[in-house]
C-alpha cells in the first residue's frame, strides 16, 4: 500500500509543470553521470583485457583509453551542466 502514498504525494507535482521540468532536469543530470560511469567502466575493463592479451602494446592501449575516457567525461560534464542550467531557468 506504500505505492498509493507515493502516487498521492506526486499528484501536486504533476499539476505544476515546473515540477515536471525539475524532475526532467534531475533525470538529465543523473543520466549523464550514470552513462559516463558505465562508459568509463567499460573502457577500463576492455583496456585491462586488451593489455592481458597483448602486453607489448600496453602503452598504446593505455594512451588511447585515457583519451577516450577524457572524451566521455567531457560529454558527461556537458550533459550535467545542461541539466543544471535547465533547473536554474525554472522559477517558482
Amino acid at each position: 500500500m506504500e505505492i498509493m502514498g507515493l502516487l498521492q504525494a506526486f499528484v501536486p507535482v504533476v499539476q505544476d509543470p515546473k515540477g515536471i521540468a525539475m524532475i526532467g532536469a534531475g533525470i538529465a543530470a543523473g543520466g549523464a553521470a550514470i552513462g559516463a560511469g558505465m562508459g568509463i567502466g567499460r573502457i577500463g575493463g576492455s583496456m585491462v583485457e586488451a593489455m592481458a592479451r597483448q602486453p607489448e602494446v600496453a602503452g598504446r592501449i593505455q594512451t588511447a583509453a585515457l583519451i577516450l575516457a577524457a572524451l566521455i567525461e567531457g560529454a558527461a560534464l556537458f550533459g550535467v551542466t545542461i541539466g543544471y542550467l535547465i533547473q536554474g531557468k525554472i522559477t517558482f
